[in-house]
């Protein structure tokens, strides 16, 4: 909340960052970890920008000790990361991995000597490869060995978590991997999407019931949730935005919230649409403790119908980087406006619309604990002869999205901690080593890590709330921060 220059938080939010597996860890090949759909996705010439893959990424798995005294220094009080399906559990079915096990056991070791509270996600998109080879998420079946596995880790790790999420995106694992082809496994079947989107809430529902009967830990999910407007009051705008909007949220908010999917998008998908067998909307409807919200930017749509309509408004549509999935559900288009500040994905900036949509999510469903599990930007770092690594278009950002958590908390929003998305420059899915979002600069080469301005100046930040643990000053002028 934001009063009179000065920026609010409660005395008990949550302050941390957030990585995962495939992203940083590397070391594919060791300790008997199996192959991912992620590994052989890279490895496929064409598929991922300059042939770029995971293989060592950011070396975090021998280089674990190091990545934890770096947060330490940051100051954070809890940890987001994702835990390796098939490093714990090589083949998707039978014992877990001991070697696996063992890493994410040293990991916690670490975090615990350093007082950060582990946030651990059961799956962040590397499904093992010979689950794949069945159908992967577009397999019923790929739901309950998801439930096995986390049945089986909860067993061996549980005492030590008290928060779990289920799944990281499961909007990006089904229609940018079955739908649009972008992502692993490489698809472009929209019947297979629709199967994996409703199978990932199914395997979602079902891990919830399993960590219950294991632990009393909390359970959630998150969600990339989009804040859509449309691009004029036009009737096919305004529809082109409704169906989008659909996809992005309403296919996975309504099954969980209100135990059912959205009238309009059944309709829309029509005889594509996935089986869904008695008891499954209750299971996908298990109450959940917390909901992850990631939120990195706007969405203005209209219809392409309208393209030339648009262009005349002064907006600029790049149909080529419309992904066709858009095509396939709505008939729609993102269109960017002029004059709006955008980060080197090509992504607006404008941190109002996360207040707003918070407090419309808030609205249409139920009150709900929320954590914003990733919010970041992508920057055109570089190492200067100093040595130093300024991002001032990032600490601007960071300073504009937690105003607007803030705004929400004020207006009522039950928000309860934030994680700057990332804590390290890492492998960005099908976009390689080309995108920078880390607070922490990393030499793929070498693999040193340099903190960057934005590093300092989220600590300064988090050090301010515990001098101020009532009414923090508003975060410190970037300007201000020695590097």
């Amino acid at each position: 909340m934001a009063t009179d220059g000065v920026t609010v938080f409660p005395p008990s939010f949550v302050w941390g960052t957030a990585t995962a597996s495939y992203q940083i860890e590397g070391a594919v090949d060791e300790d008997g970890r199996g192959l991912s759909i992620w590994d052989t996705f890279s490895r496929t010439p064409g598929k991922v920008l300059h042939g770029d893959t995971g293989d060592i990424a950011c070396d975090h798995y021998h280089r674990y000790a190091e990545d934890v005294q770096l947060m330490h220094e940051l100051g954070i009080n809890s940890y987001r990361f994702s835990i390796a399906w098939p490093r714990v559990q090589p083949e998707g079915k039978g014992e877990l991995n001991p070697d696996g096990l063992r890493f994410y056991s040293e990991l916690l070791d670490h975090l615990e000597a350093n007082q950060i509270v582990p946030f651990p996600t059961l799956y962040h998109w590397d499904l093992p490869q010979s689950l794949g080879d069945q159908g992967g998420w577009s397999s019923r079946d790929t739901a309950y060995r998801f439930a096995d596995y986390v049945d089986k880790l909860v067993s061996a790790l549980g005492p030590r978590i008290s928060q779990w999420t289920t799944l990281n995106e499961p909007w990006c694992s089904a229609w940018l991997g079955y739908a649009v082809g972008q992502h692993a496994p490489g698809e472009t079947n929209v019947s297979a999407a629709l199967a994996a989107n409703h199978h990932l809430l199914l395997a979602h529902g079902l891990a919830a019931q399993a960590i219950r009967a294991r632990s009393d830990a909390e359970v959630g999910i998150t969600l990339n949730l989009a804040h859509v407007t449309p691009a004029s009051d036009d009737p096919l705008d305004r529809l082109a935005a409704t169906l989008t909007e659909g996809n992005a949220n309403r296919m996975f908010l309504d099954p969980l919230f209100l135990g059912d999917y959205p009238a309009d998008m059944m309709d829309l998908y029509g005889d594509a649409r996935a089986e869904i067998k008695e008891g499954d909307l209750a299971t996908i409807s298990t109450v959940i403790d917390f909901l992850g919200v990631n939120y990195y930017a706007p969405a203005i749509v209209g219809s392409r119908e309208r393209i030339a309509e648009l262009q005349a408004l002064g907006y600029c549509v790049d149909a080529r980087r419309t992904p066709n999935l858009l095509d396939m559900t709505a008939s729609a288009v993102h269109v960017k406006r002029p004059g709006f500040t955008s980060t080197q994905m090509g992504w607006e900036v404008e941190p109002a619309t996360l207040t707003e949509l918070l407090c419309n999510l808030r609205d249409q469903y139920r009150p709900i604990p929320i954590y914003i599990t990733e919010n970041g930007m992508s920057n055109a770092d570089y190492v200067r002869q100093d040595g130093s690594v300024l991002d001032p278009e990032r600490t601007a950002y960071l300073e504009g999205h937690l105003r607007a958590v803030a705004g929400a908390i004020a207006a009522g929003v039950d928000v309860r901690g934030y994680y700057v998305w990332s804590l390290l420059d890492n492998f960005e899915w099908a976009l390689g080593y080309s995108q920078r979002f880390g607070i922490i600069w990393v030499d793929y080469a070498t693999g040193e890590r340099t903190p960057k301005a934005s590093y300092y100046w989220y600590r300064d930040f988090i050090a301010a709330q515990a001098r101020q643990p009532r009414e923090c000053s508003v975060p410190p002028d970037p300007s201000s921060i020695p590097v």
